[in-house]
C-alpha cells in the first residue's frame, strides 16, 4: 500500500487486534455480533435457568434438571448482538496543526480498526463543504479501506464551528457516538449540540485532542498570533499578566466543558499530542476502560 494511504505503523495491526472497544451501553444492533446483548435468545452461550411455562420451546427443557428436581427448567442463552459504533471527526480550521490533526487521525484509525476487527458496524462522519457520504461497513475486511479514506483527509480547512453541524452527519439509534474534537469552540455552542447527542446514542465519548502550545503557551516577548479560524492576527506582548488571563480563560473554558459532558452522562478525556500516539492509546484508553 501507498505510505500516503497509511496512518499507522503495519506492525501495530496484530497489537490493535488484540483490543476491542468496551461499552456498557445496550447493544442496538440487530444483527449477529460478537457483544452480550441484554435480552436473550438463541447463541450457545448458556446463562442460567427459569421455570417452564406453557408456550416456550419444549426443546429448551433441561431434563438433568427433571430429574433431580421433578420440575419443567429451560435454559436461557445469551443473544449476541452488533455493537453500531460512530466515530465523527472535527474537521474545522483549529485542528489543522500538523501534530494534532495526525493524531486525531492516528486515533480514528485505530479506534476504527477494533471496532472492525470484532465485527461490529462502524460508520464515520465529518463536517464538510461538500456533500460526503459517510463510511459505513462492518467486518475486519474494511480496515484498510477505512484507513485509506482516513489518510486520504486533506488538512482541515472549514470554516465556522463544528458543532452547527455536527447532529447532521451522525446517524441515529447508535450504541457508542465518539467525539474527537478540540473542543476549542464557545461553551454555549457546545451545550447546543451536546444536549441532542443522547438521542442517537446510549454511550458517548468525547476524546478531546490537545497541544502543549495550547495547555501552557510558551511564547515570550512580542509576539503575532494568528486566529486558525478567521486568519486574523493580534499583536500581544506575552507578560506574566497576559499569560495569567489566558490560563484562566482557558481553565474556565475546560472546566464547563467538563461539566456540560457530566451533566448529558457523555465520558470526557483530554489527551495531550506531546504524550504520543502509543501512549495515548495503549494506556489512557485502557485506563479509563474505553478499550479492553
Amino acid at each position: 500500500m501507498n505510505i500516503k494511504n497509511t496512518i499507522l505503523p503495519p506492525e501495530w495491526s496484530s497489537k490493535i487486534r488484540r483490543y476491542c472497544l468496551q461499552s456498557h451501553s445496550k447493544i442496538r444492533g440487530q444483527y449477529k455480533g460478537s457483544h452480550r446483548s441484554q435480552r436473550f435468545g438463541s447463541s450457545l452461550e448458556f446463562s442460567d435457568f427459569r421455570e417452564y411455562h406453557s408456550g416456550d420451546d419444549v426443546r429448551q427443557i433441561d431434563w438433568n434438571v427433571y430429574a433431580r428436581t421433578e420440575k419443567y427448567y429451560i435454559k436461557r442463552f445469551l443473544d449476541e448482538q452488533e455493537m453500531r459504533v460512530h466515530i465523527l471527526l472535527d474537521t474545522t480550521k483549529s485542528m489543522s496543526q500538523e501534530v494534532k490533526w495526525m493524531v486525531a487521525k492516528q486515533l480514528t484509525v485505530a479506534l476504527g480498526a477494533m471496532v472492525l476487527n470484532q465485527d461490529d458496524h462502524l460508520s464515520f462522519s465529518f463536517v464538510s463543504e461538500k456533500n460526503v457520504p459517510p463510511f459505513r461497513r462492518k467486518g475486519a475486511s474494511f480496515q484498510k479501506a477505512f484507513e485509506q479514506i482516513v489518510a486520504q483527509l486533506e488538512e482541515p480547512t472549514i470554516a465556522g464551528d463544528f458543532t452547527d453541524h455536527a447532529m447532521k452527519v451522525i446517524p441515529k439509534d447508535l450504541t457508542v457516538l465518539i467525539i474527537i474534537s478540540d473542543g476549542l469552540e464557545p461553551i454555549e455552542k457546545w451545550r447546543t449540540f451536546l444536549k441532542q447527542t443522547p438521542k442517537v446514542a446510549g454511550d458517548i465519548r468525547f476524546l478531546q485532542i490537545q497541544t502543549t502550545q495550547e495547555i501552557a503557551p510558551a511564547y515570550t516577548g512580542d509576539v503575532e498570533l494568528l486566529d486558525m479560524e478567521t486568519k486574523e492576527s493580534l499583536n500581544v506582548s506575552m507578560s506574566q499578566t497576559v499569560f495569567n488571563s489566558y490560563q484562566q480563560l482557558r481553565e474556565r473554558h475546560q472546566s464547563q466543558l467538563i461539566a456540560l459532558c457530566q451533566q448529558y452522562g457523555i465520558s470526557f478525556l483530554p489527551v495531550n499530542t506531546n504524550d504520543g500516539i502509543q501512549h495515548i492509546l495503549f494506556q489512557q484508553l485502557l485506563k479509563v476502560h474505553w478499550i479492553g
